[in-house]
């Protein structure tokens, strides 16, 4: 469009928007909600997830990695704790979340509470505008202008950890940056509460997301013998695994290098046969659910293995992170990457 020409179609106003303080809203998550770590035996025990812990081991020990791919509520099922524990024992070399993710943690960092009702807020339309969760955009921003090669995952990670938050021991971004663990962000834009905000800058934030999608395809050029896990994930982390595998295999064909034997777990409460292992028919609902095609099948057709298993994250992630301490304490710390 030329300079100067009205433009047909008019953009939304955003400095209209009545953008009010986290003080003023009220929380469904708070520090109570938070699971504490807990006797490793006292936490009930899941044969596949066993199965899982052990790839785990065996992943560290050839150094492939171990990628853990999640949805907005896990941070919302209080399993901070443990996950930041899987992280500090380095059974964990990546992480892939969606901006929901940041958001949570960046909130809970800050102020110790998260989530907020859309059925109480989105009928005055104050659904998402909180100030200071419209801050994640200032760093975005700088990070943006500052250097053209960094991901959100690390800016918002680095920006925690240097901050003077009272809850930053609880934000799993700052403990993935502490540690050298790649975190990747993969957003999409309108999806999440901060892009309502004024100082939302679309191309920071698309550039931002897209060099940790980069991140994210490179990580997986190392997969062969890895283990990648989707918790929670139903659109994000499939999409996004499938286009970052197909490159990885693209470079890794031309290399004459496999990149097909690897372990993948999906958790989520979706009622799935015990062990995917045909597609289902396009006439069945759960065709349509990602994870199913795209984690449990395709990916892994010729040569990896996939397991399923169903249940809240308030569940399955204590049990995880238990089943790999029980076999720290069989083996030892040399278990770890």
């Amino acid at each position: 469009m030329q300079s100067g020409k009205k433009n047909p179609y008019p953009l939304f106003d955003r400095n209209e928007l009545m953008v009010k303080p986290l003080s003023e809203r009220v929380h469904d998550l708070n520090l109570a909600d938070l699971l504490p770590l807990t006797n490793p035996r006292s936490i009930k025990r899941n044969r596949k997830l066993k199965t899982i812990a052990e790839r785990i081991i065996s992943a560290n020990k050839c150094e492939a990695p171990v990628i853990l791919m999640m949805g907005g509520h896990v941070l919302r099922a209080g399993v901070q704790h443990f996950i930041i524990d899987l992280i500090e024992k380095r059974y964990i070399s990546c992480i892939a979340m969606n901006g929901a993710g940041i958001i949570h943690d960046y909130e809970f960092s800050l102020i110790g509470a998260t989530t907020e009702s859309v059925s109480k807020y989105i009928k005055t339309g104050q659904f998402g505008l909180w100030k200071e969760t419209g801050a994640l955009n200032d760093i975005i921003n700088s990070t943006y202008r500052e250097n053209r090669l960094a991901g959100m995952g690390e800016a918002i990670g680095s920006a925690i950890e240097h901050s003077s938050f009272p809850f930053k021991s609880l934000s799993i971004t700052a403990a993935a940056f502490r540690h050298s663990v790649p975190v990747t962000v993969h957003v999409g834009i309108g999806h999440d509460i901060i892009h309502e905000h004024p100082n939302c800058d679309g191309a920071a934030t698309g550039a931002l997301s897209y060099n940790d999608f980069l991140k994210f395809a490179r990580v997986l050029e190392d997969l062969e013998n890895g283990v990648v896990m989707n918790f929670g994930s139903a659109v994000m982390a499939p999409e996004v695994f499938l286009k970052a595998l197909s490159m990885a295999r693209n470079v890794a064909h031309q290399k004459k290098c496999n990149l097909k034997t690897f372990t993948t777990l999906v958790c989520d409460i979706v009622k799935l046969p015990s062990t995917p292992r045909e597609e289902p028919s396009k006439n069945v609902p759960i065709y349509y659910f990602r994870p199913l095609k795209t984690m449990l099948i395709r990916t892994v057709a010729d040569g990896g293995e996939s397991f399923y298993v169903r249940g809240l994250h308030r569940e399955t992630i204590p049990a995880l992170w238990a089943h790999l301490c029980r076999l720290e304490e069989k083996y030892g710390e040399n278990c770890r990457h």
